[in-house]
């Protein structure tokens, strides 16, 4: 026995060292530099910033910058998908805790029916009114018990304002991802906003929406109270709690002063620097129509802003000294060049004693008309457990009866948006179908996508058939790295087979495509846009490549539309080449994991392009996603609003059906 697995232990060296042997790389170092489609889509971004700035400086009046404000906002709002309705609160003050100089109460309510928010209310003794600060935390699993934010809620509190500390989705109490024994599955925060992320964007909205919605009906509930001032409201986060305040303060008017610490930049230099972050920091299209950071303070011009960061912070001080600058100049404009400012504190990304004493006096200055210094002060005896601090028994809002996750609110819009896909494509034709995906997915029509040029490079020869590598030159600018492999007596017809690896995918000896090519056919593999040779990105297997993703999400495009008019423009390629100009080859379309959702897209538009489709091991339909909470490598195969318009389904009937299209699942 030992000598049989000795055996198989040396073949698979031996076949592994094989593959690892070929260069099977098509482009030189030069043109991968140049076909990097990250950097394409870079260049684009910039191109979309320039313009914007061209617009920025025509804000030289009140109504212009009037105007520009109201534009920004209902464009914000609609890439957010709209908000839900304002249902009853149902808000329930679980616990008191009396301390020496403030009380703290665990605070509970309904942002929407069945999906909680929790947090942490600190009142200063006394009866008040009392002005507030709602609070956002960054992102941590401990969120509103964090020493930071039970020690700013102390210093509020001190001063004779009240603070609000809430748990974003995902965070603390918030998890919408869970164990059986009630505790969050994944470690990281991000990695539950990024799944929010793929289930929000189906159905047309962000994991932004919810959160920002949360926060708007915290301030509802602070507007409930009468120890609470309505006419005097702050807001405040750091980090992924910065992203939320600078949300919130741009979309609601009753926010008198804000303070987002630690992320305000420029998308000229968090592109430049890290890419795109976490998914709620990311909205749909916002650079296409003109949003950049800088426009969250611009948007609330001129109630009073302070921008807060650190030397050393990755969301580039420079990116928040120029934000810092354009927002001036519009204060400027409309006579409160006062009410705007910006404090740099020493130190890393995260939140320092500095940063909390300037953002209390920021909110003492406007929230108490007192302008006066405010000493930064050690409350390290004060910090509360989260027996003290938790507004469940269990510490999980999804432990609560009939409680739902985002994931369960998306479901039920998925249930409804299928129910008005079948009255609306009902009345409509298979064309105009057609036409509406390819809008949405940004292909164009086929008779637009041209043969591309084929450029031959050279070749590597296998024991029964040998493998061309070539280029494929399209109207993109951006050339596809491709290898053919050839059986020794061909078919007629031939295979394009897509993979999330990209050309070399399933390309092994004694693999999927040599088992096709024994069969005597040849295949044709791609490197699409931003795969293999025109990628830096390595893929990741929960959340896929989702810096390009969200590079191209910021511009309002998908990743399927560009990689389906690469899909089309291979088969177009094997269908024409050495044959004359009135006949074509017969091709046959494999799409393997999230290619094959590229795959469907490029057969539904272009169906009469290919004999048979076979998708392997892709999802059969989105809206099974949508409440799926740990759906695995989707998010650089989805497309904004898809289930608004289509479903994968829709998509095998316009390919041809279930007699053309056929689905496998393979075991690893």
């Amino acid at each position: 026995m030992t000598n049989y697995l000795t055996r198989i232990v040396l073949l698979l060296f031996f076949l592994s060292s094989t593959v690892l042997g070929e260069d099977l790389n098509v482009l030189t170092e030069k043109q991968r530099e140049q076909s990097n489609y990250y950097k394409h889509l870079q260049a684009q971004a910039y191109e979309l910033l320039n313009t914007r700035q061209g617009n920025l400086a025509t804000l030289t009046t009140p109504k212009a910058i009037k105007e520009y404000q109201e534009g920004l906002r209902s464009k914000f709002v609609e890439a957010l998908g709209g908000f839900p309705k304002r249902t009853d609160l149902n808000a329930k003050i679980v616990k008191r805790t009396e301390l020496k100089e403030y009380t703290i109460e665990n605070i509970i309510f309904e942002s929407q029916p069945n999906h909680h928010v929790t947090g942490n209310l600190y009142l200063p003794h006394g009866d008040g009114p009392f002005p507030v600060v709602v609070v956002s935390s960054g992102h941590s699993r401990t969120a509103k018990l964090a020493d930071y934010n039970q020690r700013f809620g102390m210093r509020m509190a001190t001063l004779g304002i009240a603070s609000f500390v809430c748990d974003p989705i995902g965070q603390g109490e918030r998890s919408q991802v869970i164990t059986p024994e009630v505790t969050p599955l994944h470690s990281g925060t991000t990695t539950e906003h990024f799944l929010m992320g793929v289930s929000s964007i189906l159905v047309g909205r962000n994991t932004a929406t919810y959160m920002i919605w949360d926060a708007m009906r915290a301030i509802d509930y602070v507007c409930t109270r009468d120890d609470i001032d309505s006419s005097r409201i702050g807001y405040t986060g750091c980090s992924g709690g910065g992203t939320l305040t600078s949300y919130v303060m741009s979309l609601d008017p009753r926010v008198t002063c804000a303070a987002p610490a630690c992320y305000l930049t420029t998308f000229q230099k968090l592109i430049e620097t890290r890419g795109p972050q976490d998914s709620e920091q990311n909205i749909f299209g916002q650079l296409a129509f003109g949003m950049d950071h800088p426009d969250y303070v611009i948007m609330r011009a001129p109630r009073p802003t302070l921008i807060t960061s650190t030397t050393g912070d990755y969301f580039d001080i420079k990116g928040a000294w120029e934000n810092y600058r354009q927002a001036k100049r519009v204060y400027g404009v409309l006579g409160y060049p006062h009410q705007v400012d910006m404090v740099e504190v020493e130190g890393t990304h995260g939140v320092k004693p500095q940063s909390l004493a300037t953002i209390g006096y920021w909110m003492q200055r406007w929230l108490l008309d007192k302008d006066a210094n405010v000493p930064i002060r050690d409350f390290d005896q004060n910090l509360q457990e989260l027996s003290v601090l938790n507004c469940t028994e269990k510490g999980q809002v999804l432990s609560l009866e009939n409680e739902k996750s985002v994931f369960d609110l998306n479901a039920d819009i998925a249930r409804q948006l299928s129910k008005n896909r079948r009255e609306t494509n009902g009345n409509g034709s298979d064309e105009d179908l057609r036409k509406k995906i390819s809008k949405l997915a940004g292909i164009r029509s086929p008779e637009k996508i041209p043969v591309p040029r084929m450029e031959d490079i050279a070749r590597v020869h296998r024991d029964e058939y040998h493998i061309d590598k070539l280029v494929l030159h399209t109207d993109s600018k951006i050339p596809l790295p491709g290898l053919t492999f050839h059986p020794k007596i061909p078919q007629e017809s031939a295979y394009l087979y897509l993979t999330d690896e990209g050309k070399t995918g399933d390309g092994e000896p004694q693999g999927p495509i040599e088992d096709l090519v024994n069969d005597g056919y040849a295949v044709v593999t791609l490197d699409m846009r931003g795969q293999g040779e025109t990628s830096t990105a390595i893929r990741d297997d929960l959340l896929g490549d989702w810096k390009l993703f969200y590079l191209a999400y910021l511009q309002g495009q998908s990743l399927v539309g560009p990689r389906a008019e690469d899909a089309i423009s291979g088969a177009k390629f094997i269908a024409n080449y050495a044959l004359p100009t009135d006949k074509k080859r017969e091709v046959h379309l494999v799409g393997v994991g999230q290619a094959g959702i590229v795959a469907l897209h490029a057969a539904a538009v272009h169906p009469n392009l290919f004999a048979t489709v076979t998708i392997k091991n892709a999802p059969r339909s989105w809206t099974n996603i949508v409440g799926d909470q740990n759906a695995q490598g989707q998010l650089d195969s989805i497309v904004h609003g898809a289930l608004q318009v289509y479903d994968l389904p829709d998509l095998v009937r316009l390919a041809g059906g279930s007699d053309k299209v056929k689905f496998e699942t393979t075991k690893d």
